[in-house]
């Protein structure tokens, strides 16, 4: 417990905004960003593009300007459109960089308030504790039992002991808090911190890859052959017909540009930048892309109890004490003086005297403000008995140890005090105080004890002892034995009320919801069956019954299990790897220093945003800024549409760009004239590849995408026949398209209209494809048709794009269109139309009957 008193008073706001001014901000020098003039230079960075401006130009010297100029304007709308993605794409990312910076405790205008590391300054006074990074370089002012990992400076891997002595009171950013707390004073800020002088190491740090973009970046790379050497076998053949070189040699450059997805990394980056912001609507940020694809592979959801299954509003209800239990809010025993001293002063909570009512005067722990809360209903009061003892010593509470213990000084007096696990304090104490009286601790009143906080455990409280001793106080190991057991508070901890809702989601989805909580086996199992978690006693294991089983047991264990109780963080990491070894994806959450080597084993480890340390939340893939368990199954929804949506553009964009290629090739190997122009080629890549392509990346999900088994991280893009559907739709788009094109010319119709009716059937099958794509298990009958407006916006404007070409005067000339009439156009919808009717009745059949058989 720091008190009031002892704290310095800190900068006040306005003098930190002046000294920020001055000296700048608490920052490192790094690589800037790329500018947006180089973003969209950038676009036209591709082989394929400049040959095809470099095609134009010959083309337009030679005469034909008109195609030559509305070729470039199409590369530079083109251009304009990646641009937009990529510039949106790189604002987001520095957004979520912005939201994911680091903070840190600092005291100002005499009140504790957390702000970002940057907005530190020269003379602020920061409060850390155990997993915290320092956040710039000062002097300890403060230090209790401090230990400091300075190997990020130094290599060595050994903790540093620091006090407040000359020698060793320095601390260093970036250092990491190992154990103890303290208060720095602040006196380097950025470049002029020791990690400022070889801050140039961080310029080594290589931004993480997302493995499904390494994929298609290395699919995109065989499509470019593969679209290149039909492209050219297209160009070949027209030459050998006869066809004029450079009109071919431009269509075959026209082709490739069409065919070749060179945005299809580009747009999943989008897809995944887009999904990351809507998780972080939905309180999940997301640190790293590759942990997106992840997530959607979830099952099973280790998440701790307190304050992620709980509502962390802890209330003590109840105390055990003199034998027997009391309710807090009917009665309190008359000599309960020791247990409140042992709970008050043992206990890190911090104190703000200037507000009026206890629960706002108390800062930190829920559980350890609810131990002060519960003794106190005025603030007056709550301050005059926590001044009347100064704390001499402490032995800071530890996950392992699940203890703490303070020697506190009062009237010249100094006496020990302990607070924990019921069934560690009470292995310590050697006596028990019962009416005012010291007495021997026996192994029947052991058991009594035990049977009491088992009653206690299982109305779902959760308890902690107290212990106490007066006599031969040493600083030493010994200051932990032998003491006097004086009782037991029990806290109520609510479940969240949208957990229960999120639990049943989480077993409809095929995902494992397990708790691991370090409370005590009864509460937990209660706790857990009244969210439905468990339904049964057998479904729990304490930490003292983890240790006594091997690993392989652990691996059969965990098939059943489903809360783990009393556990330590290295039984976490044992649970997470025999989770693992059942061929599970793991989700594991954490807050503490010692969760970490956990959260980094898991496959996505999960940070508590509120009361996670630093550290964790550097090793965890994604933050909870609510610490809410309902945020992680959100979190886990939006991966699976993510990856949906994912599959749906890349169904849809290589469909088209096959049925493009394949227009062009079948026409050139039967001998057929050709179906498109250059320019019309570009204008369907134009019209089509580009807006609803991105609409699909925002598309809503089906409805029962929660009601889907999880699937496997080994899992490719292209799994569940995704590959025969791209094949099949894109040769009969192509197929559609040369048919409507033999049609036109069968009914003696000139070759401008043929290539206008082949043009409009290509573009109005790739916009009628773009629906079937919305859904792979369900037709367009069952989509509501207006749940994405963005797609249909964006295939409106493809219309209207096809309308003018073919209506305006000045663009039927530029394209070489003509004006079709209702029997044309009826031509063109039917081809267009027919195999997307055809599919979406076939899957509207096959949807019905999956529904029947069930």
């Amino acid at each position: 417990m720091i008190q009031e008193r002892e704290f310095t008073r800190g900068l006040t706001t306005r003098e930190a905004e002046k000294r920020i001014q001055t000296y700048g901000y608490n920052e490192l020098k790094h690589k800037k960003n790329k500018s947006a003039i180089l973003i969209f230079l950038s676009q036209f960075n591709d082989f394929i593009v400049w040959v095809l401006i470099v095609a134009t130009v010959i083309s337009g010297i030679m005469g034909d300007k008109a195609d030559a100029v509305t070729i470039l304007i199409i590369v530079f709308v083109n251009a304009i459109l990646g641009f937009v993605q990529e510039f949106k794409t790189e604002k987001s990312l520095e957004a979520l960089q912005e939201l994911a910076a680091p903070t840190c405790k600092v005291i100002r205008d005499g009140s504790l308030k957390v702000i970002t590391s940057r907005e530190l300054t020269l003379g602020d006074v920061v409060v850390v504790e155990a997993g915290d990074r320092i956040p710039a370089d000062g002097k300890f002012i403060d230090a209790s039992n401090m230990v400091v990992d300075e190997s990020l400076l130094t290599g060595e891997s050994v903790g540093v002991s620091k006090d407040t002595t000359k020698d060793k009171n320095h601390g260093y950013m970036g250092t990491i808090i190992l154990k103890g707390r303290g208060m720095i004073l602040i006196d380097a800020i950025g470049m002029n911190t020791e990690m400022g002088k070889i801050a140039n190491l961080l310029d080594n740090i290589e931004e993480e890859r997302s493995p499904l973009k390494e994929r298609l970046n290395s699919l995109g790379k065989i499509l470019v052959i593969a679209c290149l050497v039909i492209c050219a076998v297209v160009t070949i053949l027209g030459i050998i017909r006869g066809n004029d070189i450079t009109e071919m040699f431009l269509l075959g450059v026209s082709l490739a540009v069409a065919a070749i997805p060179e945005g299809l990394a580009a747009i999943v980056t989008v897809a995944l930048a887009l999904g990351v912001n809507r998780m972080l609507k939905r309180n999940a940020l997301v640190r790293r892309l590759p942990a997106v694809e992840t997530l959607g592979c979830t099952s099973v959801i280790c998440s701790d109890k307190t304050g992620t299954l709980t509502q962390n509003k802890m209330t003590v209800k109840e105390i055990f004490i003199n034998g027997r239990i009391y309710e807090l809010d009917r009665e309190l025993p008359s000599n309960y003086e020791m247990l409140k001293k042992a709970f008050v002063y043992c206990n890190d909570t911090n104190y703000d005297y200037n507000v009026s009512k206890v629960e706002k005067a108390l800062m930190g722990d829920p559980t350890e403000t609810a131990l002060i809360s519960a003794f106190f209903k005025d603030v007056k009061e709550m301050k005059n008995f926590v001044e009347k003892a100064k704390r001499v010593y402490d032995i800071p509470f530890d996950s392992n140890r699940k203890m703490m213990t303070v020697i506190m000084k009062e009237d010249n007096c100094e006496t020990c005090y302990m607070k924990g696990a019921p069934e560690r304090v009470i292995n310590k104490c050697n006596y028990i105080l019962e009416n005012g009286r010291v007495k021997p601790m026996t192994m029947a009143k052991k058991k009594q004890i035990c049977s009491y906080i088992d009653i206690m455990s299982n109305k779902a409280l959760r308890c902690i002892a107290a212990a106490y001793k007066k006599e031969d106080i040493k600083k030493s190991e010994d200051v932990e034995n032998n003491l006097i057991f004086i009782g037991v508070a029990g806290s109520m901890d609510p479940p969240r009320p949208e957990v229960k809702e999120a639990v049943m989601k989480c077993k409809l989805a095929g995902i494992k919801p397990v708790m691991i909580t370090g409370d005590h086996k009864n509460t937990a199992l209660a706790i857990a069956k009244s969210i439905n978690i468990c339904n049964s006693d057998d479904q729990g294991l304490s930490g003292e019954e983890l240790e006594k089983i091997s690993d392989d047991d652990l691996e059969e264990a965990v098939k059943k299990v489903r809360v783990f109780a009393r556990v330590s963080p290295n039984h976490k990491l044992r649970i997470v790897k025999a989770f693992k070894k059942n061929n599970n994806i793991v989700a594991m959450t954490g807050d503490g220093v010692n969760d970490a080597p956990a959260i980094k084993e898991a496959d996505i480890g999960i940070a508590m945003g509120i009361s996670g340390t630093d550290v964790t939340k550097e090793a965890a893939a994604m933050i909870l800024t609510d610490d809410n368990f309902a945020t992680i199954v959100s979190a886990v929804e939006e991966g699976r549409i993510i990856y949906d949506n994912i599959r749906k553009f890349i169904r849809y964009l290589l469909s088209c760009n096959l049925g493009e290629v394949l227009t062009m090739f079948l026409a050139s190997v039967f001998y057929l004239p050709n179906p498109l122009t250059p320019i019309q080629i570009l204008f369907v890549n134009l019209a089509t590849d580009g807006l609803p392509a991105i609409a699909l990346g925002v598309d809503p999900p089906d409805k029962d995408i929660m009601m889907q088994q999880p699937r496997r991280k080994s899992e490719g893009i292209f799994a569940r026949g995704l590959w025969e559907k791209i094949i099949v739709r894109g040769c009969l788009i192509g197929v559609c398209t040369l048919f409507s094109f033999e049609l036109a010319r069968l009914f003696g119709m000139d070759l401008a209209t043929c290539r206008t009716i082949s043009l409009c059937t290509l573009v109005m099958s790739q916009l009628l494809h773009v629906f079937e794509c919305r859904s792979e298990r369900h037709s367009i009958f069952e989509i509501k048709i207006f749940s994405n407006p963005y797609l249909l916006g964006a295939v409106c404007v493809s219309v209207i794009m096809i309308c003018s070409i073919l209506y305006i005067p000045f663009l039927k000339s530029v394209f070489n269109t003509v004006s079709l009439n209702l029997d044309q156009w009826a031509l063109v919808l039917f081809f267009s139309g027919i195999i997307f009717l055809i599919n979406s009745v076939y899957l509207y059949i096959k949807s019905k009957g999956k529904k029947e058989y069930n």
